[in-house]
C-alpha cells in the first residue's frame, strides 16, 4: 500500500513513469485533448458563423469577441468554487463533461446553410456550455500537476514543462485535424472532433484519477456534502449554479456591449481594490512590487487585443487575401492557426536556453524589458505581412508572409507570456497571488473583447484590402511605439520590483516549467502549488 509522502505530494512508493508519478501524464492527456478541442474549434468558429449562418463580419467578430474573452473570465470564478468548496480534482471533471457537451451540442444542431432560429441559440447554447466547463477546467488543472510533488521536489520544474507540452501539442493538432474535418468534410465533423477530443481526455481522467492519491480532494468534504439549501448540498447547489451560469453566458455571447460593461466593472472594482489595499495596508517594498505587477497587467490589453487577431480578422484574412496552395492542395484557412503552437514547440526551448545564457553573464533583459520587446515584435509581426500584401500587388499575399506573422507573433508571445504569469507570481505577497493572476486572466479577457473592435474596424467582407492593410499598418507602428516607450520606462519599473530582495533567484517564486508555457491561461489562478 502506498504511503504518504511526510512533506505532501503523491507517496513516496507511488507508481512512477519517467521518473514522474504516473498521473503526471494523466492529465498531460486530459490537458492536451482539452486545448485540442479549444484551440481547434476556435480555428473554425468565424468561419461557421460567416459561412454557414452567413453572418456579416462584424456581428460575427462581436459574437468570436465575446465568447473568448468570457473564456478568460470563468476561470476567475471556477478557481475560487474549487479552492473553497468542490476542490480541483471535481472540478477538472465538471468541467470536461460542460466542454464536451458544448462542442457535441453545437455538432449535433448543424442545421441547413443559412438558417438560424433554434439552430443559432442551440449554436450559443453549446459556446455557453464549453465557456462555463473551461472556467472549472482551466483554473485547476495546473494546480492538480503542483499537487503531485512536494515543495522541495526538483521534478516539479520538469514536471510543468511536459504538462506545457501537452497544451502546446494539443494546440497545434487541434486546427489541423478540426480544421480540415470543418472547413472539407462538414462543420459537424469538426465540432464533432472536438467534442470527442474532450471525451478522450475525460475518460483518461476518469480511469486513471485514482493515480493522484488524494490530490485535489474538497478543502472539506463533510461541509461539502451537507445539506445547506431545500435539502441540497454545497455541491449541487454549485453545479446548479453553473448549470443557470449557462444561461447567463448565452445572453451575454450575444451582447458584445454587456460584456464591455462587465469587463470595465470588474477592472475598476479589481484594480481599485488592489491600489488601496497596496497604499494603505502593504509596506513599502511590496508595495512597489504590486505596482510594478500592474504595470505589466496594464499592458496586457493591448498586446493580447493585437496577437488575437489570429482566430478572427487574420484568420478571415487568410480565407480571402492569402495565396494558400501548397503542392497543388488548397489548404484550409483553419489549418494555418496551428503555425503558432508549431512556433511554440520549437522555439520555446531556444529562448528558454537564451535567458539562461544571458543570465549566467547579468545580461537577462527585466521583465518590462522583455514586455516592451514583446510588443515591438508583434508590431513587426504585422507590418511584415502588410509589406508582403502590398509587394504581391492587386494579387493574393503569399502564405509565407502570414507564417512570417506567426513567427513574430510566436516570438513576442514567449516575451509575453511566461514572463507576465511568472511575474504574477513572483512580485505579489503570498495574500495577494491568487487575486494579482485572477486581474491578468481579466486583462487578458479584455485584450480578447479589444481584439474584437479592432477587427470590426477592418472592414468587413465587401472592403477592399486597402482597408485592413491600414489598420494592420496602424496598429503595427502603435504597438512598436508603445514597446520603445516600455523599453525606456523599462529601469524605472525595475527598481519597483526590488529584485535584489527577492532573495536567491534560483528559488524565487517563478513558476515551474515557464520555459514551456505559451498561453496566457496555461497556469491557474491559485499558483501557490505550481512554483519552482
Amino acid at each position: 500500500m502506498a504511503t504518504a509522502h511526510p512533506t505532501g505530494g503523491v507517496p513516496a512508493d507511488a507508481k512512477t513513469f519517467l521518473g514522474h508519478p504516473t498521473a503526471l501524464f494523466m492529465l498531460f492527456f486530459a490537458e492536451m485533448w482539452e486545448r485540442f478541442s479549444y484551440y481547434g474549434m476556435r480555428a473554425i468558429l468565424i468561419f461557421y458563423l460567416t459561412k454557414h449562418f452567413l453572418f456579416t463580419d462584424d456581428p460575427a467578430y462581436a459574437v468570436y469577441g465575446a465568447y473568448t474573452s468570457l473564456v478568460y473570465i470563468t476561470p476567475v470564478i471556477g478557481g475560487y468554487l474549487a479552492d473553497r468548496y468542490i476542490g480541483a480534482r471535481k472540478a477538472v471533471l465538471v468541467g470536461g463533461i460542460f466542454i464536451a457537451i458544448g462542442h457535441l451540442l453545437i455538432a449535433l444542431l448543424e442545421g441547413p446553410k443559412g438558417e438560424q432560429g433554434i439552430y443559432l441559440n442551440g449554436f450559443y447554447l453549446g459556446l455557453a456550455a464549453i465557456v462555463i466547463g473551461t472556467g472549472f477546467l482551466k483554473a485547476n488543472i495546473s494546480v492538480l500537476v503542483g499537487q503531485l510533488y512536494p515543495r522541495d521536489d526538483i521534478r516539479r520544474d520538469p514536471a510543468f514543462s511536459i504538462f506545457y507540452m501537452g497544451i502546446n501539442a494539443g494546440a497545434w493538432l487541434g486546427p489541423i485535424i478540426i480544421g480540415i474535418l470543418g472547413e472539407t468534410v462538414g462543420w459537424s465533423y469538426g465540432f464533432g472532433a472536438a467534442g470527442i477530443g474532450m471525451l478522450l481526455g475525460l475518460v483518461c481522467f476518469v480511469l486513471f484519477q485514482k493515480s493522484l492519491h488524494g490530490a485535489g480532494e474538497p478543502p472539506a468534504p463533510e461541509l461539502l456534502c451537507a445539506p445547506a439549501f431545500a435539502g441540497l448540498s454545497r455541491e449541487w447547489l454549485i453545479y446548479l449554479g453553473a448549470v443557470l451560469g449557462i444561461a447567463v453566458a448565452w445572453w451575454l455571447i450575444r451582447s458584445q456591449g454587456a460584456v464591455g460593461i462587465m469587463l470595465i466593472i470588474f477592472a475598476v472594482l479589481v484594480v481599485g481594490f488592489i491600489v488601496y489595499r497596496s497604499v494603505w495596508i502593504l509596506p513599502a517594498v511590496e508595495r512597489d512590487r504590486v505596482f510594478a505587477a500592474l504595470f505589466l497587467i496594464a499592458l496586457s490589453p493591448l498586446f493580447w487585443a493585437l496577437f488575437e487577431q489570429a482566430g478572427s480578422s487574420l484568420n478571415v484574412f487568410t480565407d480571402r487575401r492569402v495565396d494558400r496552395v501548397m503542392l497543388g492542395w488548397d489548404v484550409p484557412a483553419s489549418v494555418f492557426q496551428s503555425v503558432n503552437s508549431a512556433f511554440i514547440i520549437t522555439l520555446a526551448p531556444l529562448f528558454a536556453g537564451l535567458w539562461t545564457w544571458l543570465a549566467k553573464r547579468n545580461l537577462e533583459p527585466n521583465a518590462p524589458l522583455k514586455f516592451g520587446i514583446g510588443l515591438i515584435l508583434v508590431g513587426l509581426g504585422f507590418l511584415v505581412l502588410v509589406a508582403g500584401a502590398i509587394a504581391s500587388g492587386t494579387g493574393l499575399t503569399p502564405a509565407l508572409f502570414i507564417i512570417l506573422l506567426y513567427l513574430f507573433h510566436t516570438m513576442a508571445e514567449l516575451c509575453f507570456s511566461p514572463v507576465g504569469l511568472s511575474s504574477m507570481t513572483r512580485l505579489s505577497i503570498g495574500s495577494m497571488t491568487g487575486l494579482m493572476m485572477g486581474t491578468w486572466f481579466l486583462a487578458t479577457a479584455a485584450g480578447n473583447f479589444i481584439a474584437a473592435l479592432i477587427a470590426q474596424t477592418t472592414g468587413g467582407e465587401n472592403v477592399g484590402p486597402e482597408k485592413i492593410l491600414d489598420v494592420y499598418s496602424n496598429i503595427g507602428w502603435f504597438s512598436m511605439g508603445v514597446g520603445v516607450v516600455v523599453i525606456g520606462v523599462s529601469p524605472f519599473v525595475k527598481r519597483l520590483m526590488h529584485l535584489d530582495k527577492l532573495g536567491d533567484p534560483a528559488v524565487d517564486h517563478a513558476l515551474a516549467g515557464e520555459r514551456q508555457l505559451g498561453e496566457p491561461a496555461a497556469a491557474g489562478i491559485d499558483t501557490s502549488g505550481e512554483t519552482r
